[in-house]
């Protein structure tokens, strides 16, 4: 019976020693989220390894508060073929929305007051990736108030002007010649 009692606290005891062995990784990784959290919510990049998605998503999100437009998409892009869960991408079109909205919307106008052409698909590309973003999270306000406002704010018909042909030579003979 002896023997018997010393197993059952030899089982309890490492057991104890496991649950405690437990609650410190478990304690430690909860020290870590709050440190991660904190960062994110004052807007500082991610310097942990163990977070590369929230590090490079922080990253691009800097590049496109400081006017880096197109240095954050390419950093977004490269994000997207991480293969991140659906919220994730959602998060992402968003802010490729909105940094191809503000990329468009520094651009200069034409003399005639109409949107330069580059304007114009990076207003395609924003409605794009703001559609994209609903579909993978269709509750998402952000992206629909965003989308919204741009539908109402664009000139109708967003394609391209098209260029006259005029004086274009077709085998060597210019066209308006008799």
């Amino acid at each position: 019976m002896g023997i018997r009692i010393k197993g059952y606290n030899l089982l309890f005891g490492l057991l104890a020693i496991a649950g405690a062995i437990g609650t410190a990784y478990e304690g430690y990784q909860w020290l870590q989220q709050r440190n991660i959290n904190s960062q994110i919510q004052a807007g500082q990049l991610v310097n942990n390894e163990a977070y590369p998605f929230e590090s490079k998503f922080m990253a691009a999100y800097k590049l496109g508060e400081a006017g880096d437009h197109k240095h954050a998409l390419q950093s977004y892009t490269q994000l997207l073929e991480t293969l991140p869960t659906p919220e994730q991408q959602a998060r992402v079109q968003y802010n490729i929305g909105n940094n191809l909205m503000q990329s468009a919307m520094k651009r200069r106008l034409n003399d005639d007051g109409s949107l330069k052409d580059e304007a114009k698909y990076d207003l395609s590309q924003a409605r794009i990736a703001y559609e994209q973003a609903l579909r993978l999270k269709p509750e998402a306000r952000q992206a629909k108030f965003n989308l919204s406002l741009m539908l109402q704010l664009l000139p109708q018909g967003l394609e391209g002007g098209k260029k006259e042909q005029e004086g274009m030579e077709l085998s060597n003979i210019p066209v308006g010649l008799p």
